[in-house]
């Protein structure tokens, strides 16, 4: 009867060994993921609104890009992201943000020389 308890024991062991290791693996690749972040931005007066945004490494950021007064883009080059909107209207989009360090996004349009002075920063953590 010891025998059978032990075995018993040891398969109860390893399958609490196990449940845990995929609890383990279960929140390391959650944490991996990141959050979902959203931002709306404004485009208006040659100028972003707002002019930052943070977000944490491996994030996945969803932006709401709106032109208000004249057509303007919102362009990331580490990303290859370039999303352009008319006057008054909105495009959305998302990417993950896997690349730590303070990133640049501007206006690519050269419809006025202001617009080429519209400038953000995108900082991951």
């Amino acid at each position: 009867m010891n025998e059978l308890r032990r075995k018993i024991l040891l398969a109860a062991a390893g399958m609490a060994g196990v449940l845990i290791g995929v609890s383990l693996f279960r929140m390391t690749t959650l944490r991996a993921q990141g959050s979902a972040r959203e931002f709306a931005i404004n485009a208006n007066q040659f100028a972003f609104s707002p002019l930052r945004i943070d977000v944490q490494k491996d994030d996945l950021v969803k932006i709401t890009f709106t032109a208000t007064d004249i057509a303007h883009s919102f362009t990331l080059d580490q990303y290859r992201i370039a999303k352009r909107a008319g006057a008054g209207q909105t495009v959305v989009f998302e990417f993950r943000a896997d690349q730590p360090g303070t990133h640049r996004f501007y206006c690519n349009l050269s419809q006025d020389d202001r617009c080429r002075r519209m400038e953000g920063q995108l900082v991951v953590r």
